[in-house]
């Protein structure tokens, strides 16, 4: 082997390794579309005039898009936030926020129709199980018996509708049991 095919091959070597390690992975790569794709879904619901139209538009775009606008917004709200690292097989947990010492999980739900009983009652059971408070984010309808479960369960709060809509467009914030809130609060209703 001559002295030039070892310099070759040892440029090679340190090439490929450069790419390796300074690239990031596929999910890593995702996550950053994802996040982009949440920027621009941000820009487009100020184009939208009407609520109905909003609500709409969000129950259409994509489900890991959703929960990435939800924590971009929690990050502008001034929260910490923690991502997941991986979108499926998370365990229920979509992200985690901080703020004010304390922990809250997010669960964001993408519905056309009605939101389903059972993820509410698993949600509660993440939350109980991890000790905190919850957010239960979704664009769908909140019907009765969810309703009710989350009375019952102070921990968890659900934000739809109009409530959702305010928090993204940084005119509210969601606030959880004892976690005050930098900005006004829409509605003393817990559900919306």
């Amino acid at each position: 082997m001559t002295f030039a095919s070892v310099l070759l091959l040892i440029s090679i070597a340190c090439f490929v390794g450069a790419a390796l390690l300074g690239s990031p992975n596929a999910r890593e790569r995702r996550h950053r579309r994802k996040q982009a794709s949440a920027k621009r879904v941000r820009h487009v619901l100020t184009t939208i005039a009407h609520s109905g139209q909003q609500l709409a538009y969000l129950r259409k775009i994509d489900p890991f898009v959703f929960e990435e606008l939800l924590l971009d917004a929690f990050e502008q709200h001034g929260y910490q936030v923690r991502r997941s690292h991986r979108y499926s097989g998370d365990g229920g947990i979509d992200g985690v926020v901080f703020k004010h010492g304390q922990k809250h999980l997010i669960q964001a739900k993408r519905y056309s129709g009605h939101i389903q009983l059972a993820h509410v009652r698993q949600f509660e059971a993440l939350v109980s199980q991890h000790q905190c408070s919850g957010l239960f984010i979704h664009t769908g309808r909140t019907g009765k018996q969810s309703r009710e479960l989350t009375l019952r369960c102070p921990g968890i709060q659900m934000i739809s509708g109009q409530r959702l809509l305010a928090f993204l467009a940084y005119r509210s914030t969601p606030t959880t049991a004892g976690a005050p809130a930098p900005y006004h609060q829409l509605s003393t209703e817990r559900h919306l």
